[in-house]
């Protein structure tokens, strides 16, 4: 069940208020509008954000999936969706994902199928929406959320699109040990604690999955646990149990098996300089493919990082107190985004 609930933004300047302008000031033919959209995902209450420019008719729109720790529709991450989509036709849709925010749920985990069927869940609600014409609705996300984005289209059969940003086309313990190695080599550490750190990781995997007795990867995570980057290296204090372990699920997941139930065209970025998502493998694992997936495209931005910004210190990269600063900047992730839609019939 979902329900559609449309507030208009309260206007940025009051009645009679006086705006200092400059004499060339030249105001645009039509600003960027707001909503506010309300809608239930299995009995969870979410609340986001309708952005789009006013037309006589009704155009796309894009539902936005976040990144792992990026749930707030206020943060920089989704800025320039709000800026540059609705000018060239496209609505765009933030949302808070669950526990964030606005939204119902409890804080924490949820796995890849709840958050895409809330993805579904928020398309479905724009289609009541007189802004957005519901047979052009599709899905953009970014790292986590570019995986989410293609989760939400293999289970929408009506996604009329999809772009996946960052997102890495390898499992996701290959893509965090790769992710750790870089951490690591970026703080300074040299190959001999980088292969302690990547051997811990890799035992306690192998644990979880069958392949090496407890006690073996006890040993590699005590000796791991020692070293003073043991805090870098996203890895928990004890083995775990693999009866009960999260982490094994999100381990067997393969984000390529999405592709096969995805008939909507996808366009796949990547930054050049991402130090969280083996590029390389990702970029492989696709050209392996594409002949099978004629409704797919794929780039690699120049000196972007995994965020599509240019220029951040990689100590900043990975930092999660840097995360809530990320904003796009690369003017090339731009054109890829806008001149691929414009492509494919959406912006203007």
């Amino acid at each position: 069940m979902m329900t559609l609930q449309c507030f208009p933004a309260a206007a940025q300047q009051e009645a009679g208020t006086q705006v200092n302008r400059t004499p060339w000031h030249v105001p645009l033919d039509a600003g960027i509008e707001q909503e506010h959209v309300a809608f239930l995902s299995r009995g969870t209450r979410l609340s986001g954000t309708l952005y789009y420019q006013s037309r006589e008719h009704p155009g796309p729109a894009v539902v936005v999936l976040h990144g792992a720790s990026s749930p707030s529709q206020d943060l920089p991450l989704y800025e320039h969706l709000k800026h540059i989509l609705p000018p060239l036709g496209v609505a765009v849709f933030v949302y808070d994902g669950r526990g964030s925010g606005a939204s119902g749920g409890d804080e924490g985990h949820y796995d890849f199928q709840i958050l895409a069927q809330d993805g579904a869940a928020a398309r479905n609600a724009l289609t009541g929406s007189p802004h957005v014409d519901a047979a052009r609705i599709g899905y953009w996300g970014i790292s986590q959320g570019g995986w989410l984005a293609l989760a939400a289209a293999a289970i929408d059969p009506k996604a009329a699109f999809v772009v996946s940003v960052s997102a890495p086309m390898t499992t996701p313990d290959v893509q965090m040990n790769f992710a750790v190695e870089n951490i690591l080599r970026i703080h300074g550490y040299g190959p001999e604690e980088i292969a302690i750190a990547q051997h811990a990781r890799r035992a306690v995997d192998d644990y979880l999955r069958g392949r090496l007795d407890r006690a073996s990867a006890e040993q590699a995570l005590n000796a791991a646990r020692q070293r003073p980057w043991f805090p870098l290296i996203y890895t928990d204090n004890t083995v775990g149990n693999p009866e009960t372990s999260s982490w094994l699920k999100q381990m067997r997941f393969d984000p390529m098996t999405m592709l096969d139930n995805v008939s909507a065209p996808v366009l796949m970025l990547y930054g050049q300089d991402d130090p969280w998502v083996p590029v390389r493998s990702s970029m492989d694992r696709l050209r392996a493919i594409a002949k099978q997936h004629a409704n797919l495209s794929v780039a690699v931005v120049a000196g972007a990082d995994h965020t599509m910004m240019l220029g951040v210190d990689p100590k900043d990269q990975v930092d999660p107190k840097f995360f809530p600063k990320e904003a796009p900047d690369a003017p090339a992730y731009f054109a890829f985004l806008s001149a691929w839609l414009t492509q494919h019939g959406f912006a203007q």
